[in-house]
């Protein structure tokens, strides 16, 4: 079972796992109401490296990202939701508009995108490229979005 960690306990934590020789996988989200297709995404990130760490969106960016009445869950819950997932090494809940601080702080081998980018619309492409490491496109097809559920649950489908 993963941890959810500080900023500063992260930071350690990955400084221990490069010391051991481990790699890093890095995925993000907001992972507001758990379904199928975050697991198949984080369990094709946790397949790229030795440690997996996810970046948990805090409840202001989600509500920035999905509009009103998002999030369902606040970010400890998320966080701790994703952490007890099987693969997952390490969670943070992060603030930033985007990864890219955390990626630069970090620098994980590499950066976990779902199958929504390709390796060339990633955002962060060229931050990852920049200090060495590589993007890979992970999961299944996205099939899958919480903001389906919510309309499945509102209309009782």
């Amino acid at each position: 079972m993963g941890v959810v960690l500080s900023e500063q306990e992260l930071v350690a934590a990955v400084a221990r796992e490069r010391a051991a020789g481990r790699t890093i996988a890095f995925a993000n989200g907001c992972f507001d109401l758990l379904h199928v297709g975050h697991v198949r995404y984080l369990q094709g990130a946790a397949a790229e490296a030795d440690r997996l760490i996810v970046a948990v969106n805090d409840d202001r960016s989600v509500a920035a990202l999905k509009g009103e009445g998002r999030p369902i869950l606040p970010a400890s819950d998320r966080a701790e939701l994703v952490a007890a997932l099987r693969g997952v090494d390490f969670v943070v809940v992060f603030a930033d508009p985007n990864v890219e601080r955390l990626l630069n702080l970090l620098k994980p081998d590499v950066h976990c995108k779902g199958t929504d980018y390709t390796v060339d619309s990633v955002p962060e492409r060229a931050v990852v490229q920049a200090y060495g490491g590589r993007t890979a496109i992970v999961g299944d097809p996205k099939h899958h979005a919480t903001r389906e559920l919510l309309a499945r649950i509102r209309t009782n489908d």
